[in-house]
Parts: C-alpha cells; sequence; structure tokens
C-alpha cells in the first residue's frame, strides 16, 4: 500500500466538476453508525483522540464520543477543499447504465490518474497506518480518519459508481410529485421514506444489545438502525456477511477486456491501484455499480415519453415513489444492504488498523 505524504497526495489543482454529493447527512451517519457498533472496544477511544471535534458540538473528551458527526465533514467543507471534488466518486468512460454497465470496460476510467473514491480509500487507509507507525502527523490523520468515513459512504452510494449524468444529478425525475433529480432520490429520498414508514416497536431500545444503544445518538433514524441490525445483519444477511469482509486476493481494478486494451495501447481512460487482501474497494464496489443495471438506473428515463431530446427538451418528470421503482427497492432491502455494508466494511478498517491484524473481521463475527 503506498504512503503519501498528505491528504491532499499531489491534488494541488482546483477542480472544474460541479459538486455531488454521496449519500445525504442521515446515509453517512448511518454507515458510520454502524461501524461504530462494530468497532473493537480499543479503537473508539483511539479515534476520539484524533478527531479534531471543532467542527462538531462534542469534545474528544466526552465519554459518549461518537464519529457519525464527522461523517459529512467532507461535504460540508467540500467548497473549501476544491481539490477534493473528484474523490467522491468513480465513472468509467464505457459506462452507459441500464444499457451497459462498464467498470471500467474497454476504455479504462474517466477522469484524473489516482484521484477517486476507491484510490482515495487506499490513500487515507496508508495515511491511519502511518499514524499508527508514528509516521503520519495528526492534522494528516485527522483529515484522513474524517475522509475514510466518508469514502467508505460514498462508495456503497450506486449513483457515485458512474458518471453518466454526474452520477444522475442531471436526471430530472419526481418523488411525491415533487421534482427532483435522480441522484438526489438515492442521496435522501428513499432513506427518508425508509425511515417514516418504521414499525413502531424500533422506536425503543433493543434489549439485549447496549452496544447498539451505546452508539445511538437519539437521532430520527435510530429505529431505522436497529432495523437494519436485526432484520437485516442478525437475520436476512447473517450468512452473508463473512463475504461482505473478505477482499480476494490482490484484484486488478479493470476488467479482462480494458486489460487487453491496456496491453494494446487501446484505451484512453486511466488505471486506478490494485486492491490487497486487506482492503479491496474494487472488488466491494463492483456489485454496488452493477446495481445501476438492476433496476436501480430506471429504463424508462431513456425511453419516450421521458426522454429528453431536441424535440422534447421538457419532458415530463417520471415519478420514482411507485410500487415499481421504490416500492421494487424497499422489497429487495437495496439502500438497507448498502448501508450496513459500508458500515461493516468501515468497521472492518479501522479494527484492522488500530487494533490489529487479528481483529478485523472476527470482532464483527462473533458480535
Amino acid at each position: 500500500m503506498r504512503l503519501v505524504p498528505t491528504v491532499a497526495f499531489a491534488l494541488s489543482f482546483c477542480a472544474s466538476i460541479p459538486t455531488a454529493y454521496a449519500w445525504g447527512p442521515a446515509g453517512h451517519e448511518i454507515v458510520a453508525t454502524i461501524a461504530q457498533i462494530y468497532l473493537h472496544p480499543t479503537v473508539l477511544p483511539t479515534l476520539c483522540t484524533i478527531i479534531d471535534f471543532s467542527s462538531t458540538n462534542l469534545s474528544p473528551l466526552d465519554s459518549t464520543c461518537h464519529i457519525a458527526p464527522i461523517a459529512t465533514w467532507a461535504d460540508r467543507y467540500k467548497s473549501n477543499m476544491t481539490w477534493s471534488a473528484q474523490l467522491h466518486f468513480i465513472g468509467a468512460l464505457d459506462d452507459h447504465p441500464p444499457s451497459s454497465c462498464a467498470f471500467p470496460g474497454k476504455k479504462g476510467w474517466a477522469g484524473t490518474k489516482r484521484v477517486n473514491v476507491l484510490d482515495g480509500m487506499k490513500n487515507v487507509t496508508a495515511l491511519l497506518q502511518g499514524w499508527v507507525k508514528g509516521e503520519t502527523s495528526d492534522d494528516a490523520a485527522n483529515e484522513a480518519l474524517k475522509f475514510l468515513i466518508h469514502f467508505f459512504g460514498d462508495s456503497h452510494q450506486p449513483m457515485h459508481m458512474t458518471g453518466r449524468e454526474r452520477g444522475g444529478n442531471q436526471v430530472k425525475v419526481a418523488f411525491g410529485g415533487k421534482e427532483t433529480n435522480l441522484h438526489a432520490v438515492w442521496d435522501d429520498s428513499l432513506i427518508t421514506k425508509a425511515t417514516s414508514t418504521i414499525p413502531q416497536n424500533y422506536t425503543l431500545p433493543l434489549p439485549y444489545y447496549p452496544e447498539i444503544e451505546q452508539a445511538l445518538r437519539g437521532s430520527s433514524y435510530d429505529p431505522y438502525i436497529r432495523r437494519i441490525i436485526r432484520e437485516g445483519i442478525f437475520q436476512k444477511w447473517a450468512d452473508e456477511i463473512p463475504g461482505w469482509l473478505s477482499c480476494p486476493d490482490a484484484v486488478k481494478p479493470t476488467s479482462v477486456d480494458a486489460q487487453a486494451a491496456l496491453g494494446s495501447g487501446g484505451t484512453t481512460g486511466i488505471e486506478i491501484l490494485p486492491d490487497n487482501d486487506v482492503l479491496c474497494p474494487y472488488h466491494w464496489a463492483k456489485p454496488t455499480h452493477d446495481l445501476l443495471c438492476d433496476g436501480v438506473w430506471p429504463k424508462e428515463v431513456d425511453e419516450p415519453p421521458y426522454k429528453r431530446t431536441d424535440k422534447n427538451p421538457q419532458p415530463p418528470l417520471l415519478e420514482l415513489d411507485t410500487p415499481a421503482y421504490s416500492g421494487m427497492i424497499g422489497q429487495r432491502w437495496l439502500v438497507e444492504k448498502q448501508l450496513a455494508q459500508g458500515g461493516l466494511r468501515l468497521a472492518g478498517i479501522l479494527n484492522y488498523i488500530f487494533a490489529g491484524q487479528g481483529q478485523r473481521g472476527a470482532f464483527i463475527e462473533e458480535c
């Protein structure tokens, strides 16, 4: 894993792309809260000594320290860190969901070398490993940790795995009769809808699980987290979780076709850093990207009467709060699974960095 001198790691230029966010504040905080629930007991106190809480209402001396309040830091201060804008997503030149999902495809990745969310996860992880060894400054570790927590949320939001229409930001749709865009539906609308329909019993603390309740902060989405854990992590996905945390041996983050193109000089895109057997963002992100061709990017937006054309510059808005779209996503627990995967994988990496190799997945699995 490549060590870098600063969080910016050579990104001294100003990004020229428009701002785009992955998950709204609730989504990022849910990922961080689930991660906190599954941290090894020695890890949270260490994290809370690294984090600069000046941008929150919390103190590092507060016994109820939480990492959720800094989960959106990378978005809230993005206007002051224009160099970081491209670090919140990744896209492939051939990608055009839902008709074609290329990750990356024959032409390779779009963007600037090592300036994407997957490489960003690898670089800030290396910085935090350097801090453990005394090789990274406290200031750099503070920013690296905030970015890492945020990047795990970004990388599990499907719209941030494609560059098409700026990850859906330019695709106007309706949700609940109100104009929005496809990206915002995944940022906020689906989570808001889910949190408003939680069974009443989840408004009460879960008995026998104090580690869950200690990580909650009295937020409106606490019942949603309880349900994700009890019905999802404990039941629906219990047998899948070891696979969520595993990484294959070093995986080259290109397709077979892209590797051939690279060898012949036929690609016009960039390469990204390879996965390793501990941190494998590409391996984790590929199934998230696949969702774009599995119902997440609605095919109707590319068909009449909703397709925007020169002759139809202002088509009617496709309503997505319907049984066919939001109902399908809710029935499949797609949003909940993405949030759970992001949280558990983040916990696994934080445990690995700060509690040692043997704690990466063991503590999660025994919980």
